[in-house]
Protein backbone atom coordinates (compact mmCIF):
# COMPACT_ATOMS: atom_id res chain seq x y z
CA UNK A 1 0.00 0.00 0.00
CA UNK A 2 1.01 3.60 -0.64
CA UNK A 3 0.14 5.44 2.59
CA UNK A 4 -0.89 9.08 2.40
CA UNK A 5 1.83 11.72 2.61
CA UNK A 6 2.29 12.93 6.15
CA UNK A 7 4.08 15.73 7.96
CA UNK A 8 4.83 19.31 6.93
CA UNK A 9 7.20 20.07 4.08
CA UNK A 10 9.51 23.07 3.94
CA UNK A 11 9.05 25.44 1.01
CA UNK A 12 12.32 25.98 -0.82
CA UNK A 13 14.91 27.55 1.42
CA UNK A 14 12.32 29.40 3.49
CA UNK A 15 11.29 28.55 7.04
CA UNK A 16 7.65 28.09 5.95
CA UNK A 17 6.19 24.60 5.94
CA UNK A 18 2.94 23.29 4.51
CA UNK A 19 1.04 20.14 5.36
CA UNK A 20 0.45 17.98 2.29
CA UNK A 21 -3.27 18.79 1.97
CA UNK A 22 -4.66 22.31 1.83
CA UNK A 23 -8.04 23.94 1.34
CA UNK A 24 -8.45 26.06 -1.78
CA UNK A 25 -10.74 28.92 -0.84
CA UNK A 26 -12.07 30.15 -4.21
CA UNK A 27 -15.48 28.54 -3.52
CA UNK A 28 -15.77 30.69 -0.39
CA UNK A 29 -15.85 33.69 -2.74
CA UNK A 30 -18.94 32.32 -4.54
CA UNK A 31 -17.15 30.76 -7.49
CA UNK A 32 -19.86 29.91 -10.07
CA UNK A 33 -22.56 29.72 -7.38
CA UNK A 34 -23.43 31.49 -4.17
CA UNK A 35 -22.39 29.85 -0.91
CA UNK A 36 -24.10 31.04 2.25
CA UNK A 37 -22.09 32.60 5.03
CA UNK A 38 -22.94 29.69 7.30
CA UNK A 39 -21.83 27.13 4.73
CA UNK A 40 -18.60 29.02 4.05
CA UNK A 41 -17.68 29.12 7.74
CA UNK A 42 -18.69 25.48 8.17
CA UNK A 43 -16.41 24.51 5.27
CA UNK A 44 -13.33 25.96 6.96
CA UNK A 45 -14.24 24.55 10.34
CA UNK A 46 -14.80 21.08 8.86
CA UNK A 47 -11.40 21.28 7.17
CA UNK A 48 -9.78 22.22 10.48
CA UNK A 49 -11.57 19.38 12.25
CA UNK A 50 -10.26 16.97 9.61
CA UNK A 51 -6.68 18.10 10.22
CA UNK A 52 -6.32 20.43 7.24
CA UNK A 53 -4.05 23.32 8.22
CA UNK A 54 -3.12 25.02 4.93
CA UNK A 55 -5.47 27.63 3.50
CA UNK A 56 -4.99 29.21 0.08
CA UNK A 57 -6.95 32.34 -0.84
CA UNK A 58 -6.66 35.52 -2.92
CA UNK A 59 -8.20 38.99 -3.31
CA UNK A 60 -9.45 37.80 -6.71
CA UNK A 61 -11.74 35.21 -5.11
CA UNK A 62 -15.05 37.02 -4.81
CA UNK A 63 -13.27 40.42 -4.84
CA UNK A 64 -12.21 39.92 -1.23
CA UNK A 65 -15.18 37.87 -0.03
CA UNK A 66 -13.19 34.65 0.31
CA UNK A 67 -10.55 36.38 2.41
CA UNK A 68 -13.19 37.96 4.63
CA UNK A 69 -14.96 34.66 5.20
CA UNK A 70 -11.72 32.76 5.80
CA UNK A 71 -10.67 35.38 8.33
CA UNK A 72 -13.94 35.06 10.21
CA UNK A 73 -13.73 31.27 10.22
CA UNK A 74 -10.16 31.26 11.54
CA UNK A 75 -10.83 33.84 14.25
CA UNK A 76 -9.79 32.47 17.61
CA UNK A 77 -7.61 29.70 16.18
CA UNK A 78 -3.91 29.59 17.04
CA UNK A 79 -2.17 31.50 14.23
CA UNK A 80 0.86 29.23 14.55
CA UNK A 81 -1.35 26.21 13.92
CA UNK A 82 -2.00 26.76 10.22
CA UNK A 83 -0.27 28.00 7.06
CA UNK A 84 -1.93 30.92 5.29
CA UNK A 85 -1.36 31.80 1.63
CA UNK A 86 -2.78 34.73 -0.31
CA UNK A 87 -1.91 36.50 -3.53
CA UNK A 88 -1.11 39.89 -5.02
CA UNK A 89 -1.29 41.56 -8.41
CA UNK A 90 -4.97 42.48 -8.41
CA UNK A 91 -5.73 45.46 -6.21
CA UNK A 92 -9.33 45.96 -5.08
CA UNK A 93 -11.24 49.25 -5.11
CA UNK A 94 -14.88 50.28 -4.59
CA UNK A 95 -17.10 50.27 -7.65
CA UNK A 96 -17.56 53.68 -9.23
CA UNK A 97 -21.15 55.04 -9.42
CA UNK A 98 -22.98 53.13 -12.13
CA UNK A 99 -20.10 50.73 -12.70
CA UNK A 100 -21.06 47.11 -13.35
CA UNK A 101 -19.00 44.54 -11.46
CA UNK A 102 -16.92 42.09 -13.49
CA UNK A 103 -17.74 38.73 -12.01
CA UNK A 104 -14.94 36.72 -13.66
CA UNK A 105 -16.67 33.53 -12.56
CA UNK A 106 -17.75 34.80 -9.14
CA UNK A 107 -21.34 35.69 -8.28
CA UNK A 108 -23.07 37.74 -5.56
CA UNK A 109 -19.86 39.55 -4.67
CA UNK A 110 -19.21 42.79 -2.76
CA UNK A 111 -19.35 46.09 -4.66
CA UNK A 112 -15.67 46.11 -5.57
CA UNK A 113 -13.59 46.00 -8.73
CA UNK A 114 -10.19 44.51 -9.52
CA UNK A 115 -7.31 46.56 -10.91
CA UNK A 116 -3.98 45.11 -11.99
CA UNK A 117 -1.21 46.73 -9.95
CA UNK A 118 2.37 45.45 -9.79
CA UNK A 119 3.95 48.63 -8.46
CA UNK A 120 5.84 48.53 -5.18
CA UNK A 121 3.19 50.60 -3.42
CA UNK A 122 0.41 48.58 -5.03
CA UNK A 123 1.82 45.24 -3.89
CA UNK A 124 2.27 46.52 -0.35
CA UNK A 125 -1.21 48.06 -0.25
CA UNK A 126 -2.75 44.87 -1.65
CA UNK A 127 -1.08 42.76 1.05
CA UNK A 128 -2.14 45.18 3.79
CA UNK A 129 -5.75 45.02 2.59
CA UNK A 130 -5.66 41.22 2.41
CA UNK A 131 -4.32 40.95 5.94
CA UNK A 132 -7.05 43.29 7.17
CA UNK A 133 -9.73 41.14 5.55
CA UNK A 134 -8.10 38.00 6.96
CA UNK A 135 -7.84 39.49 10.44
CA UNK A 136 -4.15 38.73 10.86
CA UNK A 137 -0.81 40.52 10.80
CA UNK A 138 1.08 37.93 8.77
CA UNK A 139 0.85 35.82 5.65
CA UNK A 140 3.05 32.77 5.41
CA UNK A 141 3.00 32.68 1.59
CA UNK A 142 2.24 35.39 -0.96
CA UNK A 143 2.05 34.54 -4.65
CA UNK A 144 1.93 36.96 -7.54
CA UNK A 145 -1.28 35.80 -9.20
CA UNK A 146 -1.99 35.11 -12.90
CA UNK A 147 0.90 37.22 -14.15
CA UNK A 148 1.30 35.63 -17.59
CA UNK A 149 0.23 38.83 -19.42
CA UNK A 150 2.14 41.19 -17.13
CA UNK A 151 5.72 39.90 -17.18
CA UNK A 152 7.49 43.24 -17.84
CA UNK A 153 5.82 44.73 -14.75
CA UNK A 154 6.58 41.61 -12.74
CA UNK A 155 10.29 41.74 -13.51
CA UNK A 156 10.51 45.52 -13.09
CA UNK A 157 8.54 46.06 -9.87
CA UNK A 158 6.24 43.21 -8.84
CA UNK A 159 8.81 40.59 -7.94
CA UNK A 160 11.23 43.10 -6.33
CA UNK A 161 8.37 44.36 -4.14
CA UNK A 162 7.55 40.84 -3.00
CA UNK A 163 11.21 40.03 -2.38
CA UNK A 164 11.49 43.18 -0.29
CA UNK A 165 8.55 42.07 1.87
CA UNK A 166 10.24 38.71 2.37
CA UNK A 167 13.51 40.39 3.34
CA UNK A 168 11.62 42.52 5.87
CA UNK A 169 10.10 39.39 7.42
CA UNK A 170 6.54 40.44 6.59
CA UNK A 171 6.14 37.41 4.34
CA UNK A 172 7.66 34.01 4.95
CA UNK A 173 7.73 32.58 1.41
CA UNK A 174 7.09 34.08 -2.01
CA UNK A 175 6.31 32.80 -5.46
CA UNK A 176 3.86 32.74 -8.33
CA UNK A 177 0.50 31.09 -8.89
CA UNK A 178 -1.18 30.40 -12.24
CA UNK A 179 -2.32 27.76 -14.72
CA UNK A 180 0.57 28.27 -17.16
CA UNK A 181 3.40 25.92 -16.23
CA UNK A 182 5.69 27.20 -19.00
CA UNK A 183 5.53 30.75 -17.63
CA UNK A 184 6.10 29.44 -14.10
CA UNK A 185 9.18 27.56 -15.37
CA UNK A 186 10.63 30.77 -16.82
CA UNK A 187 10.01 32.69 -13.61
CA UNK A 188 11.53 29.97 -11.42
CA UNK A 189 14.60 29.86 -13.68
CA UNK A 190 15.07 33.62 -13.55
CA UNK A 191 14.07 34.59 -10.00
CA UNK A 192 14.65 33.53 -6.40
CA UNK A 193 11.28 32.12 -5.38
CA UNK A 194 10.43 29.62 -2.67
CA UNK A 195 7.28 28.06 -4.07
CA UNK A 196 4.92 28.07 -7.02
CA UNK A 197 1.26 27.17 -7.12
CA UNK A 198 0.58 25.35 -10.38
CA UNK A 199 -3.08 24.68 -11.18
CA UNK A 200 -4.30 21.95 -13.51
CA UNK A 201 -1.00 21.08 -15.20
CA UNK A 202 0.21 18.12 -13.12
CA UNK A 203 -2.71 15.74 -12.83
CA UNK A 204 -3.84 12.31 -13.95
CA UNK A 205 -5.03 13.95 -17.17
CA UNK A 206 -2.40 16.65 -17.74
CA UNK A 207 1.40 16.24 -17.61
CA UNK A 208 2.52 19.58 -19.05
CA UNK A 209 4.31 20.58 -15.84
CA UNK A 210 6.49 17.48 -16.00
CA UNK A 211 7.89 18.67 -19.31
CA UNK A 212 8.65 22.26 -18.33
CA UNK A 213 8.13 23.34 -14.71
CA UNK A 214 8.97 20.40 -12.47
CA UNK A 215 12.54 19.84 -13.75
CA UNK A 216 13.38 23.51 -13.22
CA UNK A 217 11.92 23.43 -9.71
CA UNK A 218 13.93 20.32 -8.85
CA UNK A 219 17.12 21.97 -10.11
CA UNK A 220 16.47 25.27 -8.32
CA UNK A 221 15.17 23.80 -5.07
CA UNK A 222 11.78 25.46 -5.53
CA UNK A 223 8.75 23.76 -4.02
CA UNK A 224 5.50 23.16 -5.88
CA UNK A 225 1.98 23.27 -4.53
CA UNK A 226 -0.44 21.68 -6.98
CA UNK A 227 -3.95 23.02 -7.48
CA UNK A 228 -6.68 21.89 -9.82
CA UNK A 229 -6.04 18.20 -9.20
CA UNK A 230 -9.57 17.41 -10.41
CA UNK A 231 -9.04 19.47 -13.61
CA UNK A 232 -12.01 21.74 -12.81
CA UNK A 233 -14.23 18.75 -12.00
CA UNK A 234 -13.73 16.07 -14.65
CA UNK A 235 -11.66 13.90 -12.31
CA UNK A 236 -14.23 14.38 -9.57
CA UNK A 237 -17.18 13.25 -11.70
CA UNK A 238 -16.26 12.01 -15.19
CA UNK A 239 -19.71 12.40 -16.70
CA UNK A 240 -20.55 13.83 -20.14
CA UNK A 241 -20.58 17.60 -19.91
CA UNK A 242 -18.30 17.69 -16.87
CA UNK A 243 -15.96 20.69 -16.79
CA UNK A 244 -12.30 20.44 -17.78
CA UNK A 245 -10.02 23.46 -17.56
CA UNK A 246 -13.05 25.74 -16.93
CA UNK A 247 -15.00 24.57 -20.01
CA UNK A 248 -17.05 21.50 -20.94
CA UNK A 249 -14.72 18.52 -21.35
CA UNK A 250 -14.27 17.14 -24.86
CA UNK A 251 -15.55 13.58 -25.33
CA UNK A 252 -12.10 11.98 -25.62
CA UNK A 253 -11.11 13.35 -22.20
CA UNK A 254 -14.37 12.21 -20.65
CA UNK A 255 -13.67 8.74 -22.02
CA UNK A 256 -10.15 8.77 -20.63
CA UNK A 257 -11.32 9.95 -17.23
CA UNK A 258 -13.93 7.20 -17.15
CA UNK A 259 -11.27 4.63 -17.98
CA UNK A 260 -9.08 5.99 -15.19
CA UNK A 261 -12.02 5.60 -12.83
CA UNK A 262 -12.66 2.04 -13.98
CA UNK A 263 -9.06 0.95 -13.40
CA UNK A 264 -9.01 2.65 -9.99
CA UNK A 265 -12.22 0.85 -9.05
CA UNK A 266 -10.62 -2.55 -9.69
CA UNK A 267 -8.17 -1.66 -6.91
CA UNK A 268 -10.89 -0.32 -4.60
CA UNK A 269 -9.68 3.25 -5.02
CA UNK A 270 -11.98 6.22 -5.74
CA UNK A 271 -10.82 8.25 -8.71
CA UNK A 272 -10.71 11.39 -6.55
CA UNK A 273 -8.37 9.68 -4.09
CA UNK A 274 -5.99 8.76 -6.91
CA UNK A 275 -6.17 12.31 -8.30
CA UNK A 276 -5.23 13.76 -4.91
CA UNK A 277 -2.29 11.39 -4.46
CA UNK A 278 -0.86 11.39 -7.97
CA UNK A 279 1.08 14.71 -7.85
CA UNK A 280 3.29 13.45 -5.01
CA UNK A 281 5.12 11.15 -7.39
CA UNK A 282 7.42 14.09 -8.15
CA UNK A 283 9.82 15.08 -5.35
CA UNK A 284 9.39 18.82 -5.94
CA UNK A 285 5.74 18.64 -4.91
CA UNK A 286 5.19 19.80 -1.33
CA UNK A 287 1.40 19.79 -1.23
CA UNK A 288 -1.93 19.95 -3.00
CA UNK A 289 -4.82 22.34 -2.42
CA UNK A 290 -8.38 21.41 -3.28
CA UNK A 291 -11.50 23.53 -3.03
CA UNK A 292 -14.69 22.73 -1.15
CA UNK A 293 -18.06 24.48 -1.13
CA UNK A 294 -19.43 22.92 2.02
CA UNK A 295 -18.50 21.01 5.14
CA UNK A 296 -19.29 17.65 3.54
CA UNK A 297 -16.91 18.28 0.64
CA UNK A 298 -14.13 19.42 2.96
CA UNK A 299 -14.51 16.32 5.13
CA UNK A 300 -14.72 14.06 2.09
CA UNK A 301 -11.57 15.49 0.53
CA UNK A 302 -9.62 14.89 3.74
CA UNK A 303 -10.90 11.31 3.94
CA UNK A 304 -10.02 10.66 0.29
CA UNK A 305 -6.55 12.06 0.83
CA UNK A 306 -6.03 9.53 3.62
CA UNK A 307 -7.16 6.59 1.49
CA UNK A 308 -4.58 3.77 1.33
CA UNK A 309 -3.73 3.12 -2.31
CA UNK A 310 -2.24 -0.17 -3.51
CA UNK A 311 1.19 0.36 -5.08
CA UNK A 312 0.07 -1.77 -8.02
CA UNK A 313 -2.50 0.80 -9.14
CA UNK A 314 0.03 3.16 -10.67
CA UNK A 315 1.85 0.69 -12.95
CA UNK A 316 -1.57 -0.65 -13.95
CA UNK A 317 -2.44 2.83 -15.23
CA UNK A 318 0.83 2.86 -17.17
CA UNK A 319 0.10 -0.57 -18.63
CA UNK A 320 -3.31 0.63 -19.83
CA UNK A 321 -1.70 3.64 -21.52
CA UNK A 322 -3.39 6.07 -19.14
CA UNK A 323 -0.09 7.33 -17.75
CA UNK A 324 3.11 7.66 -19.78
CA UNK A 325 6.04 5.37 -18.89
CA UNK A 326 8.24 8.33 -17.89
CA UNK A 327 5.77 9.71 -15.35
CA UNK A 328 7.11 9.47 -11.76
CA UNK A 329 4.75 7.35 -9.72
CA UNK A 330 3.83 7.85 -6.04
CA UNK A 331 4.72 4.32 -5.02
CA UNK A 332 6.43 5.27 -1.78
CA UNK A 333 5.40 7.67 0.98
CA UNK A 334 7.14 11.01 0.35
Amino acid sequence: MTPPPRGPRRLGRSAVTVPPLGLGCAPLGNLYRAVTEDDALATVRAALAAGVAHFDTAPHYGVGLAEERLGRALRGHDRAGYTLATKAGRRLRPLAPGETPAGEGFVATPARARTWDFTRDGIRATLDASLARLGTDTADIVYLHDVEHHLPEVYATGYPALAELRAEGRVGAIGFGMNHSDVLARLVADLDVDVVLCAGRWTLLERTALDDLLPVCARRGTSVVVGGVYNSGLLADPSPGAPYDYAPAPPHLVARARELAAVCATFGVPLKAAALRFPFGHPAVAGVVVGAAGAREATENAALFGHDIPDALWPALVDRGLLAPDVPLPTAAP
